[in-house]
């Protein structure tokens, strides 16, 4: 196992195309609505693109008057101008292309005013007749400047500019429906799109859980439970971010930047280079934020780590910094690590606070910028007025998705990292399901043959053992702590690879057997009993195909009397681990576990070792039962629980050392003998 798969600190590259590939295997299932998705993105930036060019529509066709007088040397070849004498010509600039009117401004020749043209054979043209003061005889109709039009009655220039209003009207209804639009549009990809992210978390929590339970035993001596559990629930959260914030978003702010500086170009592109103008700025300052924002993001992950793994810990070893009275040392080490992480969040906070408020104070300048220049443009005739204020709503938007995409950058860190560790955990090989044998008839006779094994290296842990455990035969293996006996166990259950020798199981190879099968012929039980959150009667079944009439029977088997005496019986809720339930009850509801399941080989390792002498007396009885036609192999340090064993191990230092009866050993004063002796102060008797 790499070391990578412990480490909580991997902080990866800003972006992995290898990563990405394998996180989109998990979208793939979702591609059409996630296409959809993206669909709708679009359509609702093109939305927002639109609606300053619909209110540049609003104020240059049809608030602002459109007529406008140019003095050229001779009349303009385009635009229909109307020759007013002197060099003076009344025509719409609109009409004349954006290259003239550009080369008009740049010479000085076009006014700023702006007129209302009403020809004569208009119906407006009575209406105009009646204020001679504002309105002035000209070539086939009659004009009025903007500052003239204020005379006149509100509801005489409704009449003059009716068509303009209904035109606004039509505008506004435009305006809102695009509105109504990118709500409903905004709401679907907003529920699509989170759908979609929580159906991939599922489906990688799913997978995570699914390949965690099939990995090794092996593989979880090194792995800390606490980070394997933050693989399925912070890091996939931050695979959900990735997918719901970032990569949505990522389409949607680039298409937004690039939308807008195209608009502002077609607009007028001399005042778009004036806003580019701050671009360098703009990059060195995003550049800055996302080296802190990285450096921030670091530390932050670090301390995080120490942080859970600190308090883990603590909860954990409660009981132990209780007794020792460990209190306020616990709680001066949290304060230091807490501080820790209080000033990495405090530093990621500032460097956030800095960055909004400069790009703020930078869109702020633009503006300014805008004002200044596009104001000029728009008083020497040169941009219009509804063209300066598209141009300042598009600034303002311009802002939003560059910050956006400063700020996506942590979501994307933190995305490659959360998927560098979830894939090394995926890729950890699992362990092997065996040769697939599921033979209908199955005695449980186990040999060991010449087995030897080391947990890393040629540190042997076993040396060439050999015995034989025949169905019915109850045998035992005893020894000083370390020499193997709990080893033999864990190879019997195929929870690692032996380096030589075989182990055979009715004259097969454990290898050979489907590793499902082979477990579901024996039953363990352990001194440290691990009981499930749940009901009492859940954690003696655990398979589903074991009835409730089995699982009580097996439980008044092992005289787990104490079971029908709670307030719920069976139904009865077990907190975590078991923490309500003295040793020795848990240890009971683990006997009755292994009587529900009926297997063909029964472990006991230390199974008593928690467990009053009455109550032990009266499950060695029950033993002598459920063992019959089975074949049972217990490790023990109280010889006192094996002594009616047909044969008894002796192991030292890996090695079997001495085999035979309890009173076999004792006449042969070898290191049972000695073992028995200590722990019964002297004798050498079979009593």
């Amino acid at each position: 196992m790499t070391d990578a798969i412990r480490d909580d600190e991997i902080v990866g590259k800003a972006f992995d195309a290898r990563l990405t590939r394998r996180m989109l295997r998990f979208l793939k299932p979702y591609r059409g609505i996630f296409a959809v998705c993206i669909a709708l993105t679009m359509v609702l930036a093109g939305i927002e693109l639109a609606l300053p060019y619909i209110t540049k529509t609003a104020i240059d066709a049809y608030m602002t008057l459109p007529y406008a007088v140019v003095t050229l040397d001779r009349a303009p070849e385009t635009g229909q101008p109307i020759d007013l004498g002197g060099g003076r010509y009344l025509m719409r600039p609109g009409a004349a292309g954006a290259k003239m009117v550009q080369a008009w401004e740049a010479s000085g020749a076009l006014g700023a005013e702006r007129y209302l043209f009403v020809p004569d054979n208009d119906v407006r043209a009575a209406t105009a007749t009646r204020y001679p003061n504002a309105f002035s005889r000209v070539p086939g109709g009659y004009l009025a400047a903007e500052s003239a039009l204020r005379a006149i009655p509100a509801r005489d220039v409704e009449v003059l500019r009716g068509g303009a209003i209904a035109s606004i009207l039509r505008l506004a209804l435009l305006y809102g429906f695009a509105l109504l639009v990118r709500f409903l549009f905004g709401v679907a990809q907003t529920y699509l799109l989170e759908f979609t992210g929580q159906r991939v978390m599922y489906d990688m929590r799913r997978d995570i859980f699914a390949h965690v339970l099939r990995l090794p035993v092996a593989f979880f001596d090194g792995a800390p439970v606490g980070r394997l559990v933050t693989r399925a629930t912070n890091d996939v959260a931050a695979i959900n971010e990735f997918f719901t914030s970032m990569l949505v978003s990522l389409f949607r702010d680039g298409f937004l930047v690039l939308g807008i500086l195209v608009v502002m170009l077609r607009l007028d592109w001399r005042l778009a280079l004036v806003v580019f103008a701050l671009f360098p700025l703009i990059a060195l300052c995003a550049w800055l934020f996302r080296n802190r924002a990285r450096a921030a993001f670091r530390e932050i992950r670090r301390q995080i780590a120490r942080l859970n793994a600190y308090v883990q810990e603590s909860i954990s070893g409660i009981r132990v910094i209780q007794v020792f009275v460990q209190e306020a040392a616990t709680h001066r080490r949290f304060l230091e690590i807490n501080e820790a992480k209080y000033s990495a969040d405090y530093r990621q906070i500032i460097t956030y606070a800095i960055f909004r408020p400069l790009m703020s104070f930078l869109s702020s300048i633009a503006i300014a910028l805008v004002l200044w220049y596009g104001g000029l443009r728009a008083l020497g005739g040169g941009l219009t007025l509804g063209a300066l204020v598209a141009f300042l709503q598009y600034v303002r938007m311009l802002f939003d998705p560059i910050v956006n995409l400063s700020e996506g950058y942590n979501i994307l860190q933190a995305a490659m990292a959360s998927a560098e560790r979830i894939f090394l955990l995926l890729d950890e090989p699992q362990e092997s399901p065996g040769g697939g044998k599921a033979p209908e008839h199955f005695e449980g006779r186990v040999e060991f043959r010449n087995v030897w094994f080391a947990y890393s290296g040629e540190d042997w842990v076993l040396k060439n053992v050999s015995f034989t455990a025949r169905p019915g035969e109850r045998l035992a293996i005893v020894g000083p702590t370390g020499s193997g006996k709990t080893t033999i166990i864990r190879l019997l259950l195929r929870m690692y690879p032996i380096q030589k020798g075989t182990i055979f199981v009715d004259g097969i190879p454990i290898e050979d057997y489907d590793v499902g099968y082979l477990r579901s012929q024996m039953a363990v039980v352990l001194q440290d009993v691990f009981l499930f959150a749940g009901t009492v009667m859940e954690n003696i079944r655990l398979r589903s195909d074991i009835p409730d009439e089995k699982a009580i029977e097996a439980a008044r088997f092992v005289s787990a009397d104490f079971v029908e005496a709670m307030p719920g019986g069976y139904e009865t809720e077990v907190k975590e681990r078991g923490a309500t339930l003295s040793v020795g009850e848990r240890q009971l509801l683990s006997y009755a576990r292994a009587v529900a399941f009926e297997p063909k080989i029964l472990v006991l390792d230390e199974a008593t070792a928690s467990i009053d002498s009455h109550t032990e007396s009266i499950i060695q009885a029950s033993l002598q039962r459920v063992l019959r036609g089975r074949t049972s192999i217990a490790i023990a340090h109280r010889l006192s629980t094996i002594r009616e064993s047909d044969r008894i191990l002796v192991v030292h230092h890996g090695e079997i050392v001495e085999e035979g009866s309890h009173d076999e050993l004792l006449r042969a004063g070898g290191l049972y003998a000695a073992l028995y002796n200590l722990q019964f102060g002297g004798g050498n008797s079979a009593s």
